[in-house]
């Protein structure tokens, strides 16, 4: 394995910049392109095509160039990754926007740094988080409450959808805490591959499970759709999700996990503009509250 370390002295520069460029803004768009592909795409189907393919691009780029055949632990390993990041991660986020907004998808994501600072707490380490970071998940929990209100002050939320993005944040964070110290190939474009395939794959099983190939009417698949899984295909996993998995093996994840507060900004405004998607004063609260519990849990966290 590629010696780094954890404060990120080897990503420094350009790159780095360019790479958390990537996560925070092209991230923030995938919520609304989603909504747009699976409008008339089948989820699972059409989130398993999308990293199934970049990932076969990636892992046989990364092969042509030179880099060494993976390991069974490897393979175990990326597997366990593509797993928890893609299957139960994004998948799930996916399968939710059926009946929850992008933006508020994207809002529910941000918990994914208040998971992370939880199973550190209740992990090996046994992390416990300072008085300034149990301010933060506070905070955290009480945007959760304002956004997803039982009494519903303005509208209301799906509650299934958005429990089910609140665990694949859980499942996010699991994958990236374990990958940052999993044995993985020196190669991060063959490593990101790798997890592609196999987290694509699950996802292709999962919706033949769920009879997608069957249900799905391909020949009325809209322009939009096809064009938005170009988008997921080309800019959400080459060159996000490659960044994201390069970040998590060269930075500390409580800094990759900053880009929880960028995405759900670019996320509801996107959706507002594009997808008429309506922003509530109780979805502005709840934006406050959560983007501030994950600036808070961040600064507290790093030492």
């Amino acid at each position: 394995m590629e010696a780094t370390t954890t404060s990120g002295a080897p990503a420094t520069g350009w790159l780095k910049i360019a790479a958390f460029a990537a996560i925070y803004i092209i991230w923030g768009s995938t919520y609304l392109a989603i909504a747009f592909a699976i409008e008339t795409l089948p989820p699972f189907l059409m989130a398993g095509l999308r990293f199934l393919f970049a990932g076969v691009v990636l892992f046989s780029w990364a092969r042509l160039r030179g880099a060494a055949t993976p390991s069974l632990e490897h393979w175990r390993n990326t597997a366990i990754i593509g797993g928890l990041l893609i299957l139960l991660g994004n998948g799930s986020v996916v399968w939710a926007e059926q009946r929850v907004a992008s933006g508020i998808a994207a809002l529910l994501v941000t918990t994914e740094p208040l998971w992370v600072v939880v199973l550190q707490w209740l992990g090996k380490s046994k992390q416990a988080p300072s008085k300034g970071v149990l301010l933060g998940l506070l905070l955290g929990a009480i945007g959760m409450v304002v956004l997803v209100s039982p009494w519903k002050l303005e509208g209301g939320v799906d509650v299934a959808g958005s429990a089910v993005v609140f665990l694949s944040a859980g499942a996010w964070a699991w994958g990236s805490l374990f990958s940052s110290r999993a044995t993985l190939p020196s190669s991060p474009i063959l490593t990101t591959g790798m997890q592609m395939m196999c987290g694509g794959a699950m996802l292709v099983l999962t919706g033949t499970v769920f009879g997608e190939w069957q249900t799905a009417e391909w020949a009325s698949v809209s322009s939009r759709s096809w064009l938005a899984l170009g988008y997921l295909v080309v800019f959400g996993s080459l060159i996000g999700f490659s960044a994201y998995s390069w970040l998590t093996r060269v930075a500390p994840p409580s800094q990759v996990s900053t880009y929880a507060y960028v995405n759900p900004v670019i996320a509801v405004f996107l959706g507002w503009a594009f997808a008429q998607e309506v922003v509530t004063g109780q979805t502005l609260i709840a934006t406050v509250l959560l983007v501030g519990a994950v600036v808070l849990i961040t600064l507290k966290s790093r030492h």
